[in-house]
């Protein structure tokens, strides 16, 4: 799957020339990952990453509910406390995307899970350390947000160096499939630790866990390995229609995920106030993760029968926008309970074919840049727009822009 950059070069068109903006001195052997073997080892160490990355993130929330009882928060204070990092996580993505196409999206994705693994261990000693318990959490959450912002903008630098187009598809559904296995083990295993061993217990065993993941990833993978600097030419990627194409694609995308991430629990509360909560907050999330599996390994295998990238890119965003808006607009009508899981299933499910999509996109049009392109556009642009349309309004602003932002990733690419 890894492979060395002048031999990307040649079997990966691009919307700049990848000769002119990429580091003029080639990889040494060791950092060129040229063995299978040494291949499965970096993904099964990412899909870990992502899994400690989100259960960091979930844990929270998670435990939000028992800290308001034990530090006497209102709704408002817990809001405070967890919005702190949206607004962390948003002040990164550029700068991280830049960094690991300058240094590496390997040292990077190192430097950020040991920063936010203190943090995480850290957070039960900060929570009482003195009266000021509120401001403390939401700095804590605000760091969090920040050195967890660098690290997709890490992986997409890294994918696009270091992965063949026909392989792509499988290795971000796999990652993709591992943040949701993260949110069902800080679901599922967060609540049984807080009633046996109280909040405290869940950040330091998954801070602990994460900085584990760390030192092993530096110590086995990293150890030794030399980098290059490369240019990033903005302005002319300023003037492509498909990188504008692909940004409001992926802000689409973002803004879907998280607003079912979001609402999802309140819809089923307030519809079906008598329904069994693990149902509708464990399944949808479990049926994503085998059909992230199917629609990477789907997209690598038509790219490698001989279809064109751009057409396999097109036809996996539009089941992941397109077919999957369709399961999603009947819950506006009456239906029943299991009608409804069955649709936010199938709706959830085909969304994460997104990761042979717009998700990859980014490396096909611009692999010696992807990294600073995911974060400056994708990311930054996604998250300004999922804040400033939130709530019930933003609903009618999402479904508007699924269904154009379909038509114009289509339009763009063609």
């Amino acid at each position: 799957i890894f492979i060395k950059r002048n031999k990307l070069a040649a079997s990966c068109p691009s919307l700049i020339s990848f000769k002119v903006f990429t580091a003029k001195s080639d990889y040494i052997s060791k950092s060129c990952l040229p063995y299978r073997s040494l291949a499965r080892k970096w993904i099964v160490m990412l899909f870990m990453g992502t899994c400690f990355l989100y259960c960091a993130r979930m844990a929270m929330p998670v435990c939000a509910v028992s800290m308001a009882a034990t530090f006497h928060w209102s709704k408002i204070d817990s809001g405070v406390v967890l919005g702190g990092f949206f607004w962390g996580y948003c002040l990164t993505q550029i700068l991280g995307g830049h960094a690991s196409d300058r240094v590496g999206g390997e040292r990077v994705l190192f430097f950020s899970a040991l920063s936010w693994a203190l943090i995480t261990a850290g957070t039960p000693l900060l929570a009482h350390l003195g009266s000021h318990t509120l401001a403390l959490m939401t700095v804590a959450r605000f760091l969090m947000g920040i050195f967890q912002g660098v690290f997709f903008p890490s992986l997409a630098s890294l994918c696009s160096q270091r992965v063949v187009e026909g392989e792509r598809g499988f290795l971000m559904s796999t990652l993709q499939s591992g943040t949701h296995l993260g949110t069902l083990l800080a679901g599922g295993l967060g609540t049984l630790m807080l009633d046996r061993y109280g909040w405290e217990s869940m950040f330091y065993s998954i801070g602990f866990l994460s900085g584990l993941w760390a030192l092993i990833v530096w110590q086995c993978l990293l150890k030794g390995t030399a980098w290059s600097l490369s240019r990033i030419p903005w302005l002319s990627l300023f003037k492509k229609p498909p990188v504008w194409a692909m940004v409001f694609a992926h802000m689409c995308m973002c803004s879907t995920s998280y607003t079912l991430l979001s609402w999802l629990p309140t819809y089923f509360k307030e519809s079906f106030p008598h329904a069994t909560g693990w149902v509708y907050n464990v399944v949808p999330w479990l049926t994503a993760i085998p059909s992230a599996l199917v629609g990477g390994y789907v997209s690598d295998f038509l790219i490698n029968r001989g279809y064109g990238v751009a057409s396999v890119r097109k036809i996996m965003q539009f089941f992941a926008m397109g077919v999957s808006s369709m399961f999603i607009l009947p819950l506006s009508g009456v239906v029943t309970f299991p009608a409804a899981v069955i649709y936010i299933c199938a709706a959830v499910g085909l969304t994460t074919f997104t990761s042979g999509g717009v998700s990859v996109n980014v490396q096909d049009l611009t692999p010696s840049c992807a990294g600073a392109l995911f974060g400056e556009f994708l990311c930054a642009f996604s998250f300004l727009f999922h804040f400033r349309f939130h709530g019930y309004d933003g609903q009618f602003y999402l479904s508007v822009c699924i269904l154009k932002g379909n038509q114009t990733f289509k339009n763009a690419h063609c």
